[in-house]
């Protein structure tokens, strides 16, 4: 939503949108309609408004991903697993705190901070989808055994193809803008960046069909609770 709204808003407040000397372009990058306000504003608050709850849920797919080990029969695929579940987990955390901190340091604060923060993000975040469907081929060797795995497994995979084909025109056109200064080619550059932003929200949105039941609970004597709720497993840890 918020990006949806910062898109006009930005056109607005960029008419020529020219980033560089007798360069035409149309369309403006997420950085710079996050970069001038409102619109830095709306997208600031929207990403604190979810950035806690995907820590959560780092924590659970971590959780999640240690009870399907249980299923597992033979030593060295545990051992595997248990090493992806790691990678995993850790590459989510990180590719969490990068999104923080491309939305609170904006290209016109610090470009070059801004510009490194970027890569660290898209590269942590192809390598967090391709490390989780590398792990959910590990922990499911027969393949998804619900309709719903089965979905949010077709989902990532696409979502995933879909960041690398969009990753590879971004940076095509980022150098074409960078050093050919060809016209719309920082236009195009925006456009694969959308659709990569895109990509990226609709593989962690496949979180509603990983858990399509579940509701996300506080309470007090967690330890206590989880004795009087077997069922509940690894959800309490």
């Amino acid at each position: 939503m918020a990006l949806g709204t910062g898109v006009p808003i930005g056109q607005n407040r960029l008419p020529n949108l020219e980033f560089f000397p007798q360069v035409y372009n149309i369309i403006p990058s997420i950085s710079a309609i996050t970069g001038v306000s409102p619109q830095r504003y709306l997208w600031r608050v929207s990403i604190a408004l979810h950035i806690g709850p995907r820590f959560i849920i780092a924590f659970v797919y971590r959780n999640w991903y240690r009870a399907m080990v249980t299923g597992l029969s033979d030593p060295a695929r545990v051992t595997k697993a248990c090493r992806m579940i790691n990678i995993v987990y850790w590459l989510n955390l990180v590719e969490i705190s990068a999104l923080c901190g491309v939305t609170y340091i904006s290209n016109k604060e610090n470009y070059p901070l801004h510009e490194k923060v970027f890569i660290i993000f898209m590269t942590t975040s192809l390598s967090y989808m391709l490390a989780t469907l590398k792990l959910l081929k590990i922990l499911q060797p027969d393949g998804p055994q619900t309709p719903n795995e089965e979905s949010s497994l077709r989902y990532k995979q696409a979502f995933f193809a879909l960041s690398i084909a969009s990753t590879v025109g971004l940076i095509l056109f980022f150098l074409k803008h960078r050093f050919l200064c060809q016209d719309l080619a920082f236009s195009w550059f925006a456009l694969c960046e959308y659709i990569v932003a895109s990509a990226n929200m609709g593989f962690h949105c496949t979180t509603m069909l990983d858990f399509p039941t579940e509701h996300f609970l506080i309470a007090k004597n967690a330890k206590q609770y989880k004795k009087q709720q077997t069922s509940l497993g690894w959800k309490l840890d």
